[in-house]
Formats: structure tokens, C-alpha cells, sequence
């Protein structure tokens, strides 16, 4: 691991994560327990993985620039008895006010921290022992992490995954990225993001490096560029906005990438004027498109052609096929399979599947679709609430969310194929729409942020999407931002975008 020129090698990291573990059993911690991870980047955050998973505990990140609510709301739904943290976040964690009832200790933190609760700075793991971790039984069915996302109701809900669950997507990763001991892996995504444990579960069990990308280096894309050249990264995996942001403002042109040998993106719709320039920016790297939602790590992948070989169907990049030892399904509203080449909800049936949402019974029910195959035997998929379809080629096509799919005068609008839209005007960057609620019935409107040097009026746009779309999906007002705004791993905040058109001045709607 590597982490602002400073080294961690696997042997410091064995023989740490076993102190760690061991200051961990002391307090207490045990099989099927929850710690929390509350770090900003650093090297003590695999020390904080391997150490609560060798106690026989589940990690739990929490995101560093959440606020208190949401910590506390997490705190108490897992029901963290302890942290891993760091002396800047002492004051924060002694503002969260669930000490008394949860909450008993934290390590990382000086011992003079006035937080309510017992504090162990990093120093005393020294005395510890350090060759072998406590004697914990452990299979691999048990939890090795939960991971919390928003939910729709707007409380965090927790992902859990196992130590199985965790190793199969290790395994499959690596096999289908072909990744090598001598590898270099840039960790841009937080840890709370799923796409973390391609960095500290795939990299360490091949050997590789995995180069922790500090928070500031990532609003920079001038200083991104620089790291990745000076620490000659083989394999990248971001959500596209880091590269797209590393195309235009990244001054790739001056920077020598050829040690990158892969690019992974997943997360949301790459743009394809901007991945075509980067591919010929980066014409040694080969490019795929990953997709799957953190409850099964990952399930579909695609292996982008040349440029040259590009056809109309790359207006949108399919997500590809199901990885190995995985299976899908494309199901109707009613839970029967489609026709080849129909539209319908994804379902995968993967070992890298989570096992459940932490303490969401009625979540849990609705998760996961249960076909029978033998009396009292049932094959399970992860319902991914993502409309697909299977193309001539074989190859999924995302067609957008069915929690995007709304009706508007009655008719069915994808808003994913009004980004799609948006983003096919040669002035735009970035595209999202969005439903706003008004009084004569909900309206789509939408917002853009334009390419540098770019400029366009509302109406224009108005006009490109009337060739594009039906006359009820084109939105009605169109906002050009300098920015959208983002959730903490990168992607458009497309609730916010709605809340903030909801609560201005009332729309008057366009004449057809």
C-alpha cells in the first residue's frame, strides 16, 4: 500500500492488522460484531480493515464528511460498540452523543481526547502481539462487512456482505481484470463506496500495490494527472466524472500514462464523446465498463472495441454480459422471463451477492426474487430495479431504473434516455433530468453543465431533444449549471437537483 510516498508493505500490514486485532478482542470484540471505520484516507485504513475482520468482526465505514445525524443514525442501527479512527476526528465523534448507550471505545485516538468514551492512540498497538492474530473462529459465511448507502426513505440502509461473498468478488475481479502481483491500483473511490473493495480485497489477494489516492488530489484533476504518472498506476477504476474531469482539466496531454494498462468505469453512464477522446488519448489502455450494484459488488461486464469498430449501438455502451459463475435473468412485472430482445428488470443470481440489508426485514423480503427449482429448493436473485434488454449480439443494454421510470400524462418516460439525449449535443458535458411537482401535475425538467468553450441557449436544446425524443419526454425548462451536484462518491445527485427545482418559483408549462 501506498499512501503520499509513503510505503506499507504486506508484512508491516500482517503483523499491524494482528496488533489491531488483538487491542480489538481486548475491548471485547468478537465474532459477528460491527466496528466502525471512521478515517479520512490514509495507511491506517487497510490496518483498519484487516484488523477488525482478523477479530472476527465486520467492518463499517463511515463517511468522513457525513454529517453527525447520519452518523448517529448509523452508530446506532449496527449497533457500534467501537471505532477505528484518528485524533481529527475526535471532536466530531464527541458531538455524536450515543457514548452512554452504544458506543464504548475508539482506537486512533490520543488518550487526553475528551470524547466519553475509552480512546487507544495508534502507540499502544506497539506493545501487542504482532506474528499472529487472536484465536477467532470464523467461516466464511459470516459477515466481513456492512456497507451503508442511502435508502429511499431517506435512512441509510446496510449492505452486508461475508468473508464468502467478499473472496468471490476478490477472486472474480482479479481473473476477469487479469490482475498481477507486479500491478499498481489507484484507490480514487471512498471506502464507504463499494468500488473500494477492488482496491483492498482484489489488489492484496494478487499481490498487487494499491496507491491511496488522497481526498485533495481528487478535486484537482492537474495534480491527479501528475500522481498517476509519477506513481506509473496500471489499472484505474472511478465513476467517469474523475476521468472526464482528468480529460478536460487534467492536461493529459502533458503527462506520460503509458504504464496505465486498464481503465475500469462503473457507477453511472460514461458519455461517449468523452470516452472515445479518452481512449484516443489513451490508446495503449484497454477500457471496460463495469456494472453492479454494491449489494452484489459487481455482475456484468464490457470490454469496449477499438474506436475504429465502433457502430450506432455504442451511442450507449451496453454493460455487457454476466460475469463467470453468475447467472441473470430479465423479468416482466409479473416475475416471468421476457422475450429475447424485450425490456425488463435484471435479477443475478452471484456469489458475490450480499447476504441482506442489516435489520430491514421488509427490505429484505421485497430484495430478492426466489425461483423454485426442486421442491423446498430455491434459486435466489438480487433484484437490481434495472430495466435491461438482451441486443442481437447478446449483450446487455441498460435502459435505465424502474424507480425512473414515471408516467407523465400517462405515458411511460425513461429519464435515463433523456440524459442519453442530452448528452448526444456536441455544448454538453453533463446531462440529468428530473421530475418537479407542481400543482397541474408532475413535469420533466432537466440540467446540464456544458464542455469548456461550449455555449448553448435553453431553446436550442429545446429543439435538438424535439428530434430526439417523444414530445413528452422533452423537459420543460433546462437548467445550464457550472456543476451538479454530487453525492459522496461522485455521482449526480439527481434528488437534489429535484429539491431545488421543487422549491423555486412555479413552472409555466410549454405549449406543444
Amino acid at each position: 500500500m501506498r499512501f503520499q510516498g509513503a510505503s506499507l508493505t504486506y508484512g508491516e500490514l500482517e503483523r499491524r492488522s494482528n496488533q489491531l486485532a488483538h487491542l480489538l478482542h481486548d475491548q471485547g470484540i468478537g465474532r459477528r460484531d460491527r466496528v466502525g471505520v471512521f478515517l479520512d484516507k490514509s495507511l491506517e485504513t487497510p490496518l483498519a480493515i484487516y484488523g477488525i475482520m482478523k477479530a472476527g468482526a465486520a467492518y463499517v465505514p463511515l463517511d468522513p464528511r457525513s454529517p453527525i445525524s447520519r452518523l448517529v443514525d448509523i452508530i446506532q442501527d449496527c449497533g457500534i460498540r467501537g471505532i477505528v479512527s484518528q485524533d481529527n476526528k475526535a471532536r466530531v465523534l464527541g458531538e455524536t452523543g450515543v457514548q452512554q448507550d452504544i458506543l464504548q471505545f475508539v482506537v486512533g485516538v490520543s488518550q487526553d481526547a475528551d470524547i466519553g468514551v475509552r480512546t487507544y492512540a495508534w502507540a499502544a498497538l506497539d506493545a501487542l502481539p504482532a506474528e499472529n492474530a487472536p484465536g477467532v473462529y470464523i467461516i466464511d459465511q459470516d459477515l466481513a462487512y456492512i456497507m451503508y448507502t442511502s435508502g429511499s426513505t431517506g435512512k441509510p440502509k446496510g449492505i452486508m456482505h461475508t468473508h464468502f461473498s467478499g473472496m468471490s468478488y476478490a477472486q472474480m475481479s482479479a481473473d476477469t481484470y487479469d490482475v498481477q502481483h507486479s500491478d499498481r491500483l489507484s484507490n480514487h473511490s471512498p471506502l464507504h463506496f463499494d468500488m473500494s473493495t477492488f482496491d483492498y480485497l482484489t489488489g492484496p489477494l494478487r499481490g498487487a500495490t494499491t496507491v491511496i489516492i488522497p481526498e485533495a488530489f481528487t478535486l484537482f484533476p492537474a495534480n491527479l494527472a501528475q500522481l498517476i504518472e509519477d506513481e506509473r498506476l496500471t489499472i484505474w477504476y472511478s465513476v467517469p466524472f474523475a476521468l472526464i474531469q482528468l480529460i478536460e482539466r487534467g492536461v493529459m496531454e502533458k503527462r506520460d500514462f503509458t504504464s496505465l494498462r486498464w481503465i475500469l468505469y462503473g457507477g453511472e453512464p460514461f458519455p461517449t464523446a468523452y470516452l472515445r477522446t479518452l481512449m484516443e488519448r489513451l490508446p495503449g489502455a484497454r477500457i471496460s465498463n463495469v456494472y453492479g450494484p454494491a449489494e452484489v459488488n459487481q455482475c456484468t461486464f464490457y470490454h469496449l472495441p477499438p474506436v475504429s469498430e465502433w457502430d450506432e449501438s455504442m451511442e450507449n455502451v451496453p454493460l455487457g454480459r454476466v460475469w463467470d459463475n453468475a447467472e441473470g435473468l430479465i423479468l416482466d412485472h409479473q416475475d416471468q422471463e421476457v422475450a429475447p430482445g424485450a425490456i425488463g428488470e435484471l435479477v443475478v443470481r452471484t456469489p458475490t451477492m450480499m447476504r441482506g440489508y442489516w435489520n430491514r426485514s421488509e427490505m429484505n423480503r421485497r430484495a430478492f426474487y426466489r425461483r423454485e427449482v426442486f421442491p423446498d429448493y430455491h434459486d435466489v436473485y438480487y433484484r437490481t430495479g434495472d430495466l435491461v434488454r438482451l441486443d442481437e449480439q447478446g449483450r446487455l443494454q441498460f435502459l435505465g431504473r424502474k424507480d425512473h421510470q414515471i408516467k407523465i400524462r400517462g405515458y411511460r418516460v425513461e429519464l435515463a434516455e433523456v440524459d442519453a439525449a442530452l448528452t448526444r449535443h456536441e455544448a454538453v458535458e453533463e446531462g440529468s433530468a428530473y421530475v418537479v411537482n407542481r400543482d397541474a401535475g408532475d413535469v420533466i425538467c432537466a440540467a446540464i453543465t456544458l464542455k469548456a468553450g461550449k455555449t448553448v441557449s435553453e431553446g436550442d436544446l429545446i429543439d435538438f431533444l424535439k428530434s430526439k425524443l417523444v414530445h413528452y419526454a422533452v423537459p420543460q425548462t433546462i437548467r445550464i449549471l457550472e456543476s451538479f451536484p454530487r453525492t459522496s462518491t461522485g455521482k449526480v445527485d439527481r434528488k437534489a437537483l429535484q429539491q431545488q427545482a421543487n422549491a423555486a418559483a412555479p413552472l409555466h408549462e410549454r405549449s406543444e
